[in-house]
């Protein structure tokens, strides 16, 4: 009997050093440097996402101070400082010494009045012409030769103060003709622009918005203003108030630009392709080498 209650009381021992010692905690095991760095790395990078996704206080002041600073330095335009490449236009500059001018060009011209009656004769005092992409490629006020008596503001934009440094119509002339050589010129009501600059234009390189079908029909098939078609087709409000012979030369071009295709049907219509078959230039070859020929006498 003592030796059984030895045992169960050994039993009973051995379980209760068991429990004791599973309630004392393992002892911690110290942590390296380079642990404790990791962990701080890990810290420092979970913060920085966490302030891009949700945008910081910090972030966003940072952000606003920049965009002052573009603003500021491209006066509260936002696409300069976006387009490295952005073509500044100058009032007056004549022909530009970056644009380049490209095949299709758009030209628009202001007036004044002269003479004894200045509502029905016109002078020149104004030439515009822009790219396809509508970059400025010429202006210049142009130096009327008669005497000025309405100088139509309201309407033309032109003031006396412009003639101070306008160019004569005689180099106007010279510089517009060389930009329209071999080009498409674009332009509303040209007919009146090329007469002002007594100028001529192939009728087969003009495309005239005040000539095309679709946009007369606005007009009940006269010729429509272009203030109506740029609002109607493009949702632009131009001349409103004085004109801008830039801002109207854009606006014909990219009334030509948005319906193109259909412009170049109609122009096709009026001025077919020129096509010349092989055989004729051939036979036109063969033709000329045998008046070349001359017959030698037998003697």
């Amino acid at each position: 009997m003592e030796l059984k209650a030895l045992s169960s009381n050994w039993k009973k021992l051995q379980e209760t050093l068991k429990k004791d010692v599973s309630t004392v905690p393992a002892p911690k095991r110290k942590r390296s440097d380079r642990e404790t760095q990791n962990d701080l790395v890990k810290k420092r990078k979970t913060a920085a996402e966490a302030g891009k996704a949700k945008g910081t206080p910090q972030t966003i002041r940072t952000l606003k101070k920049r965009k002052r600073m573009s603003q500021g330095a491209t006066g509260g335009d936002t696409s300069a400082a976006q387009s490295p490449t952005l073509v500044v236009s100058k009032e007056n500059e004549g022909r530009s010494p970056t644009v380049e001018i490209g095949k299709y060009i758009a030209m628009d011209c202001e007036m004044v009045g002269i003479g004894p009656n200045p509502d029905d004769d016109s002078a020149l005092a104004r030439i515009s012409i822009v790219n396809y992409n509508g970059d400025q490629v010429y202006d210049s006020y142009v130096r009327p030769k008669e005497m000025v008596t309405d100088w139509r503001s309201h309407v033309s934009g032109i003031l006396p103060k412009h003639m101070v440094e306008a160019r004569s119509l005689e180099q106007v002339q010279k510089e517009v003709a060389e930009i329209l050589e071999g080009r498409i010129l674009v332009g509303h009501a040209l007919r009146n622009d090329l007469d002002a600059l007594l100028l001529s234009h192939p009728k087969r390189d003009i495309r005239d918005t005040s000539k095309h079908p679709p946009y007369r029909k606005i007009a009940g098939g006269g010729s429509p203003r272009l203030k109506i078609l740029a609002s109607e087709f493009l949702g632009l409000d131009i001349q409103s108030g004085a004109h801008s012979s830039v801002e109207d030369a854009k606006a014909t071009m990219l009334l030509y630009r948005r319906d193109k295709d259909e412009f170049e049907r109609e122009h096709l219509k009026k001025w077919p392709v020129r096509v010349v078959s092989e055989s004729k230039e051939n036979g036109g070859d063969e033709k000329k080498k045998k008046k070349k020929k001359k017959k030698t006498r037998k003697r």
